[in-house]
């Protein structure tokens, strides 16, 4: 007789401990990321098929929405990005290691190489740069085919694209539209720091962005 008033006690505390853990928050497929600040760029919220999705406009030059969150030094950053079939007008991707407005790493998709019949731009799919030292023009002129590969399977220039970050202190692997293989494997250019990520595009180009997630390698 003297337990039988604990009993009462301990299913209020189960209780209250399962409606605690019930109300932890998940990372969610149906919420965009804050932004934290825009550069060149203009960004909005859009649904599709119930879906929120970052898209930033077009401007000349190269943009970027900064995602509000931790700084990242290395893991894994996957998200979906869309762009469009359309000649020099369509670079879409995701920044890190960012420092300032022009200071950062960044891999990004040329879709309108993705069906090409020109082979030579057909090899320029997926490209690799830090900023402001190593531009496109300057890794392609100085070591070609390097830092941009073609994409396989070869994505819909129209379409969502998965793309995946493995990022290290010294290498990047890129793996787009769900290939088992990296499409891309290089070395770091410049001095690997922490620093925020960012949702990119480039000169003319706008841009469509969903379901970002990122994953720090534990320590």
């Amino acid at each position: 007789m003297s337990r039988s008033p604990q009993l009462p006690i301990l299913a209020l505390v189960a209780s209250l401990a399962s409606a605690s853990v019930a109300t932890i928050p998940a990372v969610a497929q149906d919420t965009a990321p804050t932004i934290e600040r825009t550069v060149n760029r203009t960004q909005t919220v859009v649904q599709e098929n119930g879906r929120p999705i970052v898209r930033l406009d077009a401007k000349a030059g190269d943009g970027f929405a900064i995602v509000q969150g931790p700084a990242f030094t290395e893991g894994t950053i996957d998200l979906m990005v869309r762009g469009e079939d359309v000649a020099q007008q369509s670079f879409v991707g995701v920044a890190w290691n960012i420092q300032n407005d022009s200071t950062y790493e960044a891999v990004y998709l040329r879709p309108f190489n993705f069906r090409t019949p020109d082979t030579a731009r057909a090899k320029r799919a997926v490209q690799y740069v830090s900023q402001p030292a190593h531009p496109w023009q300057k890794l392609r002129a100085e070591t070609p085919g390097k830092y941009e590969k073609p994409v396989l399977p070869i994505p819909d220039p129209s379409g969502w694209v998965p793309l995946r970050l493995v990022v290290t202190p010294k290498q990047v692997s890129v793996y787009a539209n769900g290939g088992a293989e990296p499409d891309l494997v290089v070395q770091r250019l410049g001095e690997a720091k922490a620093g925020p990520i960012g949702l990119w595009v480039g000169n003319g180009s706008r841009g469509d962005f969903a379901e970002l997630k990122v994953t720090p390698t534990a320590h």
